[in-house]
């Protein structure tokens, strides 16, 4: 290696480079103080970005579980209305079965009187059939009327 130099810095050499130093470290500090505001004015879009984006999450999850509560709902009320439905047609079947029975019962036990009757001039002509039970009974007739003229 060859023989080693050496600088000797003077007083004014000395104020120049303090300057220098001081000039250079402003210079550094103004371009990291940009730095750190564009990097704050990036961060503060970002974090305006990623509110809106989860706001639209939010909302989509929302409508999505709104629809699904509402199939759910709609489902339970179908579901309740068929069992409704089912119950309401057997006691239906049931009543109708009753009501065959309790008129067959009645008829065979109490009887019924169906007839006709034709008013003419001055006579009254009836047609009855009188059912009791398993028995039968046809009655014509034909009455005179006493009208007085």
């Amino acid at each position: 290696m060859g023989p080693k130099v050496r600088i000797v810095i003077t007083e004014e050499n000395k104020a120049v480079v303090s300057i220098q130093a001081w000039w250079r470290g402003t210079l550094v500090r103004r371009t990291l103080l940009h730095a750190a505001l564009k990097a704050w004015i990036i961060q503060g879009w970002w974090k305006q970005k990623l509110v809106l984006l989860m706001e639209n999450r939010r909302r989509v999850a929302l409508d999505a579980f709104a629809r699904q509560e509402w199939a759910v709902v709609k489902l339970q009320s179908w579901v309740r209305m068929w069992c409704i439905r089912l119950r309401y047609l057997r006691l239906l079947h049931a009543v109708r079965i009753i009501q065959v029975y309790w008129r067959w019962h009645s008829c065979h036990t109490r009887g019924f009187i169906q007839g006709h009757y034709d008013l003419k001039e001055n006579q009254l002509n009836l047609q009855l059939e009188i059912s009791l039970g398993s028995q039968a009974c046809r009655v014509q007739q034909c009455i005179p009327l006493p009208i007085k003229e």
